[in-house]
């Protein structure tokens, strides 16, 4: 297991294309109901508990070497709005490209055979996560950053807000990002005895409903 993977696989800059979506913020700031670090905050912290922890049960899955073709429909069920889960696949070929050329294994070939335009990304996260040899846990610390972080540095451009004031709404949820990801990697031990249906199925109705909104916009600053 290495530490200095999961500092590669979980920063910004590695260059698998999260840069370009914010993750529903632009929606929510559109709408008024991000406007703030205070709402940005409540933003975050619901994302992380609702799709945030249904990624991250994904990635975990995945990271223990499970059928990722099955994940891949499990992560279709989850997903019920048609625009997310384009947004869900293109993301993960985009991580497919990135983690084949960082850490390229026979998992990663696999699913990249089968799923040719694109598996869902906490899913393609999980098998690069193993490739990196990380575990379970740490491939769902990966997705549970992710979910809060892309949003945290869209809203910075979205709002003009302080860096650091964006930074410190990140500081404060460590503890949720915690809990969430331990709860992730717990429900993945269990899919080998239980099946995929012992994952977590976090509903976000309103990002659901806004991502939909989001991709029929003429005009926006990020993809999703």
């Amino acid at each position: 297991m290495s530490r200095s993977a999961l500092l590669v696989l979980a920063d910004g800059r590695f260059p698998a294309g999260g840069h370009a979506h914010s993750g529903g913020v632009e929606a929510a700031v559109a709408s008024g109901g991000v406007h703030d670090t205070a709402s940005l905050e409540a933003f975050c912290r619901g994302r992380l508990h609702t799709a945030g922890l249904t990624a991250a049960g994904l990635a975990a899955a995945a990271a223990t070497g499970h059928d990722a073709l099955a994940l891949d429909e499990a992560a279709d069920i989850r997903t019920p709005v048609p625009a997310l889960r384009h947004v869900a696949r293109r993301l993960g070929r985009q991580m497919m490209r990135a983690a084949r050329a960082t850490w390229p294994c026979a998992g990663l070939d696999h699913l990249a055979r089968h799923r040719p335009r694109g598996a869902h990304q906490p899913v393609v996260l999980g098998v690069a996560a193993r490739a990196a040899g990380l575990s379970p846990l740490d491939a769902a610390h990966a997705a549970v950053y992710e979910s809060v972080g892309g949003p945290a540095a869209a809203a910075v451009r979205l709002l003009s807000l302080d860096p650091f004031d964006a930074t410190a709404v990140l500081a404060r949820l460590t503890g949720d990002l915690d809990e969430v990801a331990g709860a992730a990697a717990d429900a993945a031990a269990r899919v080998a005895t239980a099946g995929v249906g012992v994952l977590p199925a976090a509903s976000a109705p309103l990002l659901d409903i806004t991502g939909e909104q989001h991709a029929a916009w003429t005009v926006r600053l990020f993809a999703s």
